[in-house]
């Protein structure tokens, strides 16, 4: 098969489009042709610098497509089903094997490019919200990097629960795209002070959650504009920073909170159906339109490179996809 591969990580020039062995299939796995890959923030920051797996090695968490094999001990998935996978590593390639506890099944109306973009950036915002940052009807919201696949699911999830939305972004333009998926109150953190307009907003009671995928300088002003009993998120560090320079000594005047969030922790099969299920309700409501999953531009496979230095350019609203 052919696969976007490195070598070694750094910058997206890294790629080399090569022929590489087809996957196996385990005996309770599955291999599927990938006709879709999203192009997760994780996929990049692994690639900048992070641990190959394999030599060459195939980056990429999330990719859709067809099941063309079943291993002998899976009774629930069968060949010609359409999936939508999440594994460690993988996904830039035109077969993947994973485990068949580690796929969904694509709902019938939902185009499997969109199926692509969901469970990680849905499935993440959906945990950061709810079963960790307890969101309630009424209550305000900041969401930090706001055109993200995590805060495009955000906001639209955080929305439709009755919270008041606020977002950052650099682009002014983007940011008043977002009002369409149900951003309130827009803010571009280049042309001003964070802290100020959003504690501005709140007539200075500041938020009740931040979900904050950034981290470094931008977690430490998130922890700032929490209120009373205020629950920020932590979840990922696209800024690349090391975190000693957070300083948390504020958080107990006020009984406020930090939580780290790792999606693929709660996917551990030991932990339960829990996250699974909620993943499986996001693929549906966006099947039928209640939500949406937003590509902002499809890439051939062979240019990986190319995709990822789009990425990297912050130019990308919603997702991007590599297609086979």
């Amino acid at each position: 098969m052919k696969a976007a591969v490195y070598y070694e990580t750094g910058g997206p020039e890294v790629f080399r489009y090569e022929d590489v062995p087809d996957p196996t299939c385990h005996p309770r796995g599955i291999v599927i042709r990938v006709e879709a890959v999203s192009i997760e923030g994780g996929d990049v920051l692994s690639r900048a610098g992070g641990v190959l797996a394999t030599t060459p090695h195939v980056v990429g968490y999330q990719a859709a497509g067809e099941i063309i094999e079943v291993g002998a001990e899976v009774t629930d998935r069968a060949v010609g089903q359409r999936v939508v996978t999440v594994s460690p590593f993988g996904s830039h390639a035109e077969l993947r094997s994973v485990p068949s506890h580690s796929s969904w099944l694509i709902p019938d109306g939902l185009s499997t490019e969109e199926a692509a973009c969901v469970p990680i950036p849905f499935g993440t915002a959906d945990d950061c919200l709810f079963e960790f940052g307890r969101l309630q009807a009424g209550e305000t919201v900041l969401i930090q990097a706001a055109t993200s696949g995590v805060g495009l699911a955000g906001v639209q999830l955080a929305k439709r629960a009755g919270a008041t939305v606020i977002g950052t972004s650099s682009s002014d333009e983007k940011l008043e795209r977002l009002k369409e998926y149900g951003l309130d109150h827009p803010v571009n953190y280049r042309s001003g002070d964070v802290v100020r307009e959003v504690m501005n907003l709140t007539d200075g009671r500041g938020c009740d959650l931040v979900v904050d995928s950034v981290g470094g300088e931008v977690l430490q002003g998130s922890l700032a504009v929490l209120g009373y009993r205020g629950r920020a998120i932590t979840v990922g560090n696209v800024s690349r920073s090391d975190g000693r320079g957070v300083d948390v000594g504020g958080l107990s005047q006020g009984n406020r909170s930090l939580t780290g969030v790792y999606l693929g922790a709660e996917l551990e099969p030991h932990r339960g159906p829990r996250a699974y299920d909620m993943i499986a309700r996001d693929l549906a409501d966006v099947a039928t339109g209640e939500l949406r999953a937003v590509i902002d531009r499809r890439f051939p496979l062979a240019e990986a490179q190319a995709a990822h230095e789009y990425i990297e350019s912050r130019r990308a609203f919603g997702r991007v996809v590599l297609v086979p």
